[in-house]
């Protein structure tokens, strides 16, 4: 019989994998989605069918690096590519992330709006004060306590899809079979959702997340750097990594689905097909899908900016420390990790701030997303190099399934820039 104890032991074995999945559906991510079912309807829903296996091969592919070797990505990016190139990437990553905590941050105001009134920037403030300060005051078991809660509000939308009249057998089809559109249009959306769904940032948090727990294991034990390096246990926390991975990118690509499923029945059978925010998604659900529909999607998109601007800030800190050797990690305290945490707190200011200028967040946005479609290419190239060297991961690199997948997926993001760049 299952009891509170077991289900609590069974919670404790996911982590950075369910959270990294998670924060992958973050607000601006949802737009991306509420795009594609609103302009193209069920047809881009094969979109994240294939994308689930990819996602699951390269970030399996970050945790093994990040566990192994007891350090971040960036460290390990530094021992096969120069350091310049190196610290360019971990640059241009901390542009992108700051740009995205800028489009969630609006998107989380203007959802809270919609929902009690009030002056959609006041609310952007408050958010951006919460995700600076979350990070900086608790420590990392309250941190992933906190942040796998969150993921929770990520289920609105599973609610959202079950409250409408839903043809499954047409949505399998489409899924299965997908009917491809000829146009420019229909291709860049198809390079939208691949870049939404195979994102840098995660690379970075997954592997850190990963590598600051044999930090803490080998702190707490006595004999910790003799346990972490015996094949048992070595092998026990890969099955971990594994299943822990592959249940957080199938949530994420399946609260993707509902998002995208959602807006192709309502909006889109409605003839709502420019759609360039959530805010105006939600809006044009409220007439069509009811005021509950309504709220459960304007409250999944504070939910997930919650959970997603924490990670996208925490992980440009965990970047930028590894690139230069600092001392990082969410159990040190803020004077322990200056430049951590001095990453983290001024990537959530910079963000909230840009909310305040002229910029367009959605611009920003597109910014955004082009920098991580560039960046993502040669930081995947580096991980699968890593990820096939015995002399940093000794007997544990990846096998020839996960090597194909791996390069697969590098290949799919490098096609997917190169039409960014044609189509754009």
């Amino acid at each position: 019989m299952l009891t509170l104890r077991h289900a609590r032991k069974f919670a404790g074995r996911f982590g950075p994998g369910l959270i990294t999945g998670a924060a992958d559906d973050d607000p601006s991510g949802l737009a991306t989605y509420s795009q594609a079912g609103a302009q193209f309807g069920v047809g881009l829903l094969w979109t994240l069918a294939f994308t689930a296996p990819l996602m699951i091969s390269i970030q399996m592919v970050s945790a093994r690096i990040g566990w192994l070797t007891g350090h971040g990505l960036a460290w390990n990016m530094r021992r096969v590519m120069p350091k310049w190139m190196t610290a360019g990437i971990v640059a241009l990553l901390v542009f992108a992330n700051t740009l995205n905590i800028a489009a969630d941050i609006s998107a989380m105001g203007e959802a809270l709006q919609l929902i009690v009134g009030g002056p959609e920037h006041g609310h952007a403030l408050v958010f951006g004060l919460i995700c600076t300060v979350l990070p900086l005051w608790l420590n990392y078991e309250s941190m992933v306590s906190v942040l796998k809660w969150l993921t929770l509000a990520l289920l609105a939308y599973v609610a959202v899809v079950f409250m409408l009249h839903v043809d499954w057998g047409r949505v399998i089809a489409e899924t299965a079979l997908p009917s491809f559109q000829s146009g420019g249009a229909y291709w860049l959306m198809v390079v939208a959702v691949l870049g939404t769904t195979i994102s840098p940032y995660l690379f970075f948090w997954q592997a850190s997340q990963e590598a600051e727990q044999r930090q803490r294991i080998e702190l707490d034990s006595g004999d910790g750097a003799v346990l972490v390096t015996s094949e048992s246990f070595a092998y026990e926390h890969l099955a971990r990594i594994k299943l822990d991975t592959i249940i957080g990118m199938v949530f994420s690509n399946v609260i993707a689905f509902c998002v995208m499923l959602a807006t192709a029945i309502t909006l889109n059978q409605h003839g709502i097909t420019d759609i360039q925010t959530t805010k105006q998604a939600a809006e044009a659900l409220r007439p069509l899908a009811g005021e509950f529909t309504f709220f459960l999607f304007a409250l999944g998109i504070i939910g997930t900016g919650m959970l997603a601007v924490p990670v996208l800030a925490a992980s440009a800190g965990y970047a930028v420390a590894d690139a230069f050797e600092w001392r990082s990690g969410l159990d040190h305290d803020v004077l322990e990790a200056k430049g951590f945490f001095g990453v983290i707190a001024a990537s959530t200011i910079i963000g909230t701030a840009i909310d305040f200028t002229p910029l367009d967040p959605i611009k920003a946005l597109v910014w955004s997303a082009v920098v991580n479609g560039v960046i993502a290419v040669p930081i995947m190239a580096a991980m699968m190099w890593l990820g096939s060297n015995r002399e940093i991961l000794g007997k544990y690199t990846l096998s020839r399934r996960h090597l194909v997948l791996g390069w697969f997926a590098t290949a799919v993001m490098a096609a997917a820039v190169i039409a960014m760049i044609i189509t754009g």
